[in-house]
């Protein structure tokens, strides 16, 4: 079985702990786990720092966004997605390429390895971005890496996914839980500072 890549780079809450580093519950905000590396980029004339609220926000839309997959609840995970990117993805052709597959990222044991905060991107909508670079591990040994990342055009405007990617690395070309070197270096994603990959 080969890999899967797709895309390229800038693409849960459950009564276990997934992503966030403990039990959480669920009328709890989730908290990202300590190890999660964080990284600001801002226009330069500017000091712009996430607020709590902020982070609140983005979490909980990446959240419910991977349980709505997880529960193939295409329909409110669809509706999460942002207008433009509706509409370059058809309803019908977007829902029928996730259920072509056997499984889905979101059914791994999703691990977060970065959250980066972009304020006013050049070339892209004003407002604030949350980029979650992940690692997923599902129980078959198949591994899955990627991103998903949200926007808020104001404070007062609900999160929206504005892009998601994923890569899918069988698990007989995994040893001792990291993809083989050759396999490393082709991977599109973000595994962690000092790991190489083609990211």
């Amino acid at each position: 079985m080969a890999i899967e890549f797709r895309g390229s780079r800038r693409t849960l809450l459950a009564a276990s702990a997934l992503i966030f580093g403990g039990p959480v519950a669920h009328a709890a905000p989730p908290a990202l786990a300590p190890e999660v590396e964080r990284e600001i980029v801002a226009p330069a004339d500017t000091a712009f720092k996430p607020s709590p609220s902020d982070e609140e926000g983005a979490v909980d839309r990446f959240a419910e966004y991977r349980l709505a997959l997880e529960r193939r609840d295409y329909d409110a995970a669809y509706a999460m997605l942002r207008l433009s990117l509706q509409a370059s993805s058809p309803r019908l052709e977007w829902e029928m390429n996730l259920r072509k597959r056997a499984a889905l990222w979101a059914d791994g044991q999703i691990r977060l390895l970065r959250l980066s905060w972009y304020l006013d991107p050049a070339g892209q909508p004003a407002g604030l971005y949350a980029a979650f670079d992940f690692r997923g591990d599902r129980k078959d040994r198949t591994m899955d890496c990627g991103y998903v990342v949200v926007h808020r055009a104001t404070p007062a405007d609900d999160w929206t996914v504005v892009r998601t990617d994923t890569s899918e690395v069988p698990g007989d070309l995994i040893e001792d839980g990291v993809p083989k070197a050759d396999v490393l270096r082709q991977l599109p994603c973000y595994l962690g500072k000092g790991i190489a990959t083609n990211f």
